[in-house]
């Protein structure tokens, strides 16, 4: 046997003391090796792992979408709070709309409506067809293109005073395809008198204030660029 080297006597002498502090240290697992971990998967949450008491299973909706988690309820009562009843067709068309339309919002909507509904009532009794061409939908603008064509050649004009705008309650939502219609019913006083080439009263009355009771609904393509909606029908409830 050749002579060993001093030094590699000592070398090896350390690599066994360093082995045997490592598996003392560390110990020996056994069984089968374990899969790495994917940083890029989710990890399930102590929740799914451990379900609720009494055997109930957390709910996880629709394919595609987030566990439910505690505060979505109250989330969904609050969302349109003062606008439709949780669970009402109303407020379900509201979440169609608002999930195609990041920017509606019934509060600022129904502002809009307000402003249209005066609008639209004030270029009727003028014959203002450039004010009504902006806020009125083809089919609705051709019906008041008709009557304020009638009025003028029968010489007769027309006064609308809004007295007030008692209420304006949602009534519908929906969203079909692209479209998406609102209606909404207004309780208004006006004091609406027409007049023949004379002067003289034919219809209504200028002092007399009347109670009106009608249901609007406007829409709007939520593809389009344009913000705008549009006055689509209009309808007096009796």
């Amino acid at each position: 046997m050749q002579d060993l080297d001093i030094s590699t006597i000592i070398f090896a002498i350390v690599a066994i003391f360093v082995v045997f502090k490592l598996r003392s240290v560390l110990g020996v697992r056994s069984g089968p090796p374990r899969p790495p971990v994917d940083p890029a998967l989710p990890r399930a949450s102590s929740e799914l792992q451990n379900p609720p008491a009494g055997g109930n299973v957390v709910s996880l909706g629709r394919a595609g979408s987030a566990a439910a988690r505690p505060d979505d309820d109250a989330a969904a009562v609050e969302r349109w709070k003062g606008f439709a009843e949780p669970g009402s067709e109303v407020a379900a068309g509201f979440d169609a709309i608002a999930a195609a339309d990041r920017g509606f919002a019934p509060d600022r909507f129904l502002s809009g409506a307000r402003a249209a509904y005066e609008m639209v009532i004030g270029a009727f009794a003028a014959a203002d067809l450039p004010t009504l061409r902006r806020l009125l939908a083809p089919d609705v603008l051709a019906n008041f293109d008709s009557a304020i064509r009638a009025r003028l050649a029968a010489g007769q004009t027309m006064t609308t005073t809004l007295v007030s705008i008692d209420a304006a309650d949602f009534v519908e939502a929906r969203l079909t395809g692209s479209v998406a219609t609102v209606s909404v019913r207004f309780a208004a006083k006006l004091a609406t008198a027409t007049r023949d080439a004379s002067g003289a009263v034919v219809e209504g009355s200028a002092s007399e204030v009347a109670d009106h009771l009608d249901v609007w609904t406007f829409s709007r393509d939520v593809r389009s660029h344009d913000p705008n909606w549009l006055l689509a029908a209009t309808q007096t409830v009796q």
